[in-house]
């Protein structure tokens, strides 16, 4: 069996994800992103979490912006709601965009749900609702929950639904997969519609696999993103139990697929996918979202960096330790502060509420920072970025930051 550094195990983590190739980052490569560079970047993690915090960008779009650098944020609208739809909706890791292509595969998963339907009693307390919501759903086309609302019912015998159940039928049908999320709105409202508008028809004519062929190919996936991971770390990328994923890894392993190794420090086997780059040095400067695959799993990260990271939104203010929306920052290979960082959209500006080195943070970090934040007021079109003294990077980072904007 062969034996990776904890180093060597980080740079593969973060090549897999897209970290390792310049081509992908603007501020590196000087190009801008295109869809085909969308599509490789989608194609590396796999999955994009779909979260409604908008305090400074949703987090489907800052995965994207991480190993891209600017780009145009219509590109996944066009990706998710547009011909050849490249990604669509569903809960695969939790409420994410995946590729268009996991549907098929994720028909193990929407059985699971209709074969639970005893488990959601509001489908059983209103006799016809279901197939009263498909149907206006395919009349009238992909509309909102509230949209459906202004003009139902259209039935008399319909007259005393009850709408909040019909909400949340809305989403039960979503998670069954008899309707399909088209889009959503300026609102971020879901747009729901019927399967057949909304997924490609060479895509809906695959075959399904069973429930063992969709495991086997989920982990497959999972392993390509994380390059080298545990069965446990395996498991949370789609949300598989861990007996599940331990099946699909010997029939990985088997196939030659995956190998085992061990990592320095880790007390659980690991796995290594047999395309996992192995880079000499990872030359990446990015500030990663809470929900982004790198951080995503709060064990994983502490196991590759070191670093201590949980998301402090449901945290009262006073108990809060960092901030409300901390952002990590990766420089090189490294996790090496952490920011706490707020859109004020009305007045222009991007605010870092806080700002905290991490113990070994290099010399540069403060330096490296401001740029990057620089960057991502660009793109976020701000104006003007305001560090509060709050954290114990701050007021070098506000020098920095200062140095920054007088050049």
């Amino acid at each position: 069996m062969q034996s990776l550094s904890l180093v060597q195990a980080r740079r593969v983590a973060l090549a897999a994800q897209g970290f390792a190739d310049g081509l992908d980052q603007s501020s590196t490569s000087g190009r801008t992103p295109t869809m085909r560079t969308f599509q490789r970047t989608l194609e590396r993690t796999g999955v994009l979490q779909v979260d409604s915090v908008n305090v400074l960008q949703r987090a489907h779009y800052m995965p994207l912006y991480s190993r891209m650098g600017p780009y145009d944020v219509d590109l996944l609208r066009r990706a998710s709601e547009t011909r050849p739809r490249r990604m669509v909706e569903y809960w695969a890791h939790v409420q994410a965009f995946m590729p268009v292509e996991l549907w098929p595969v994720m028909q193990h998963r929407m059985a699971h749900h209709r074969e639970r339907r005893g488990k959601w009693s509001i489908v059983e307390a209103e006799p016809g609702l279901e197939e009263s919501l498909i149907a206006e759903i395919r009349e009238r086309g992909a509309s909102t929950a509230r949209e459906l609302d202004a003009g139902l019912p259209r039935k008399k015998e319909h007259w005393g639904w009850n709408w909040s159940n019909a909400r949340r039928v809305l989403d039960w049908l979503y998670t069954t997969g008899d309707l399909a999320i088209a889009g959503r709105n300026g609102q971020f409202e879901i747009r729901y519609d019927v399967p057949e508008r909304v997924i490609p028809a060479p895509v809906l004519a695959l075959p399904t696999p069973t429930p063992e062929e969709a495991h086997v190919e989920l982990v497959r996936r999972a392993a390509r993103s994380h390059g080298v991971a545990t069965v446990r770390d395996l498991a949370d990328y789609y949300r598989m139990s861990v007996a599940d994923t331990a099946r699909a890894v010997a029939t990985l392993v088997d196939s030659g697929e995956v190998e085992q190794v061990s990592v320095e420090g880790w007390g659980r086997p690991a796995y290594l996918h047999r395309d996992a780059r192995r880079p000499r040095r990872i030359d990446a400067r990015a500030l990663l979202s809470p929900f982004d695959p790198v951080v995503w799993e709060r064990a994983r990260t502490e196991a590759l960096f070191d670093f201590h990271y949980r998301i402090e939104i449901y945290v009262p203010a006073e108990k809060r330790v960092h901030g409300y929306y901390v952002l990590p920052f990766l420089l090189g290979d490294r996790i090496v502060a952490r920011v706490d960082l707020k859109a004020d959209r009305r007045a222009g500006r991007l605010v870092a509420k806080a700002a905290y080195a991490e113990p070994g943070a290099p010399p540069e970090t403060a330096a490296e920072l401001a740029a990057e934040l620089g960057r991502l007021a660009g793109w976020l079109r701000l104006d003007e970025i305001v560090v509060e003294p709050r954290g114990d990077l701050s007021g070098s980072l506000a020098a920095e930051v200062s140095i920054t904007v007088r050049r």
